[in-house]
């Protein structure tokens, strides 16, 4: 019996789900939502949702309970933007990021 192989996500692959899940839901997310829509582990969502903060593609916000909420940037829509531009490209010749 063969075992099927685990497809490997690359960075961009992994900072555009992220992205994709925080426009879907439309407003400040959880990063418990965020965690399970783009399928990553607590400890690689934390380090991405980090670098993406420093990079100005999502916005941390506290609400009064302290909980963190992520909301994306214009600069991270524009991201998310090109990242689909680009996949459609790729599409058409049988490759993707």
């Amino acid at each position: 019996m063969r075992r099927r192989r685990a497809r490997y996500r690359s960075k961009l692959r992994i900072i555009t789900d992220i992205l994709a899940v925080l426009v879907e839901e439309g407003g400040p997310v959880g990063p418990t939502r965020i965690l399970y829509g783009a399928n990553l582990s607590h400890e690689r969502l934390v380090r991405y949702l980090a670098e993406m903060e420093e990079k100005g593609l999502v916005e941390r916000l506290t609400g009064e309970e302290g909980r963190a909420r992520y909301v994306i940037t214009e600069r991270g829509r524009r991201l998310l933007r090109e990242m689909r531009r680009i996949e459609e490209f790729l599409q058409a010749f049988g490759l993707e990021i």
